[in-house]
């Protein structure tokens, strides 16, 4: 049985990969919080922004499921950290160990602001919505480089938005259903041929904005369409942001930062803009 290391594993998308792949591969674990180990899982905290942890944890795995980072539009320092010299602390792990299979979750917010009137597909130029995105397309173009130069084999997934059902007008374009994430994952740990692949996370959705050829190509067969909950979203929809509504990527193409959904206790990291505080009132006295 194979070992694949999943980082971020304490996430909304690890821990629903971890329910659908339980059995299937021994499951290293790794996250800066921690979270208790199911049978079959092992885990090993670690802060990938330090090289010295994604060397401990990529040792003698098979393959790499690479989720940890910031996962929001935040600052800059959060980004820089946990997106950009996380990420390629864990490429330069995995190669210095010989792991030379990553799957690599990058995200629709690569490609935010293409117009949601426009079909596009793996082959279309970058245009990132925030400075998240800006850090998936830092990652595709890490893999593409490690590919190319080292021999390595990365499965890159634009991942839509990963939950049970979709919550919302966007995410029935975007919508990736637990059990079709796990069979895209599958497909990128066991295709024999991966070299270096672009491909959408996304279930079989009627109203998809992605051409996912590329992903049927490998043999991707998604099981679930937003669609059957269409009816109930539209009908509670509420009016949206007329920039947010008008691009793929949503509200990320207007707002600059929200709190991270994964803050860590007593950490330092700033997870919003700072807010300067209020000025007392000056009481004024007349002069005499």
């Amino acid at each position: 049985m194979k070992t694949i290391l999943i980082t971020g594993a304490a996430g909304g998308v690890g821990t629903q990969l971890r329910r659908e792949l339980a059995g299937k591969y021994l499951l290293r674990l790794s996250d800066l919080r921690p979270l208790a180990p199911g049978k079959g899982e092992k885990f090993a905290r670690a802060d990938i922004s330090n090289l010295a942890d994604a060397l401990r944890i990529t040792r003698g795995v098979d393959a790499i499921v690479h989720l940890g980072g910031y996962s929001v539009e935040g600052p800059w320092e959060g980004i820089l950290s946990a997106n950009i010299i996380g990420c390629y602390n864990v490429f330069e792990a995995a190669r210095r160990n010989g792991v030379k299979r990553i799957l690599f979750a990058t995200s629709n917010h690569a490609v935010g602001y293409y117009p949601r009137s426009e079909t596009i597909d793996h082959r279309v130029y970058i245009k990132p919505d925030s400075r998240y995105g800006v850090s998936k397309v830092f990652g595709e173009a890490l893999g593409s480089l490690y590919a190319d130069k080292y021999g390595m084999q990365v499965f890159n997934m634009r991942i839509g938005n990963v939950n049970p059902a979709p919550i919302d007008k966007r995410r029935l374009s975007i919508w990736l259903s637990p059990r079709d994430l796990a069979q895209l994952v599958t497909l990128g740990i066991e295709h024999p041929d991966i070299r270096f692949e672009i491909v959408y996370g996304v279930s079989d959705n009627t109203r998809s904005w992605y051409d996912n050829a590329n992903a049927y190509r490998l043999g991707y067969r998604p099981q679930d369409d937003a669609e059957a909950y269409a009816r109930e979203i539209l009908a509670r929809e509420a009016p949206g942001n007329a920039i947010g509504d008008l691009y793929q990527g949503g509200a990320f193409t207007h707002v600059e930062a929200v709190p991270n959904p994964a803050p860590l206790p007593k950490s330092k990291t700033v997870h919003g803009p700072a807010r300067k505080p209020a000025k007392k009132a000056v009481k004024k006295t007349k002069k005499k």
